[in-house]
């Protein structure tokens, strides 16, 4: 079993930046692909990045309204996942939910077993 625990959302301006963090329990988080979610207000929740497990090279993924502006990292020794934020804008604004799965490889489809309880990030323009 997995329990993940998300923090660091906030109320900030745009152009701001944010740090979310999500620490995991269990043994695999190294193994484990990790990713970031979001929904605000009656849409759907969205892939906002993902990071595969260590041992095929961490490579980060991104959706394409955040590139450039967000980075994912994983710190195993911590078994914690972040998400720096950087030049945010009022369309930011949702819950963030940190996923993991078992599997090795990302996937942006919000289909990951074990979920987070959400921070709520708002970007005031």
């Amino acid at each position: 079993q997995v329990q993940l625990v998300e923090s660091g959302g906030g109320l900030v301006q745009a152009g701001d930046s944010l740090r979310l963090s999500c620490a995991a329990s269990g043994q695999t988080f190294s193994s484990s692909a990790m990713a970031w979610f979001r929904q605000a207000p009656g849409k759907e929740r969205e892939f906002v990045a993902g990071i595969a497990a260590s041992y095929i090279g961490d490579s980060p993924y991104y959706a394409d309204s955040v590139k450039g502006r967000f980075t994912i990292s994983r710190d195993n020794a911590k078994n914690t996942v972040y998400l720096q934020m950087n030049r945010l804008k009022p369309e930011d604004t949702a819950v963030y939910y940190c996923a993991a799965r078992l599997s090795p490889v990302v996937t942006t489809i919000p289909t990951y077993p074990y979920w987070g309880q959400g921070t709520q990030v708002t970007v005031s323009s």
